[in-house]
């Protein structure tokens, strides 16, 4: 996974309503009934079948540090999959996608202009267009530098040429070196 997917999983686990199973019989019952059998987990975890019984029947109290982690993440990626639907999809409809980051932009611009790329910490709305297309592009698979892309043209339309006022001979805008990068929608 790159920034941006981890940016979009960080966003949508901020909708949570409830929180997820917090003991570990909890979130193993829990990722039974949506893998549909232990075995199903124990492959997703890379455990054997009768550790996640063991730990479904509560033999076992305590994960190994790293088997803890993976069935956190494997909790928090199924957990509410209607409210992250809803909120995608109201993102995409009318509300948008707040960009967050501190990243290097570069961009390419008409000849006597300065292009070098250069910190910046930026906070932008991009339209509800953006959303929609950076949303079928992770649902497509697309790789973290095609979704830079979105996010990189939505930067240019909205914030360097704000919407079409300024910085008219600005072709592409590109962005590297993100130091941070977080979603809002």
């Amino acid at each position: 996974m790159g920034e941006i997917d981890d940016a979009i999983e960080r966003a949508d686990r901020e909708a949570f309503t409830k929180e997820p199973p917090k003991t570990l019989k909890g979130r193993i019952g829990y990722l039974i009934k949506q893998l549909g059998s232990a075995k199903a987990v124990a492959a997703e975890l890379g455990v054997t079948a009768d550790s996640v019984n063991r730990y479904r029947r509560g033999a076992r109290k305590h994960a190994r540090p790293d088997v803890a982690a993976k069935i956190d993440d494997a909790v928090r990626q199924r957990w509410q999959p209607m409210v992250r639907k809803r909120r995608r999809k109201q993102a995409a409809a009318t509300g948008g996608i707040t960009v967050e980051t501190r990243a290097r932009f570069g961009y390419t611009a008409a000849v006597g202009t300065t292009d070098d790329g250069r910190f910046r910490r930026l906070t932008v709305h991009l339209p509800a267009t953006y959303a929609q297309r950076l949303f079928d592009a992770r649902d497509a698979g697309a790789s973290d530098r095609d979704m830079r892309g979105i996010i990189a043209e939505g930067f240019k339309e909205v914030y360097f040429q704000d919407g079409g006022i300024r910085a008219t001979g600005l072709s592409d805008v590109e962005i590297s070196d993100i130091d941070y990068l977080d979603l809002d929608y």
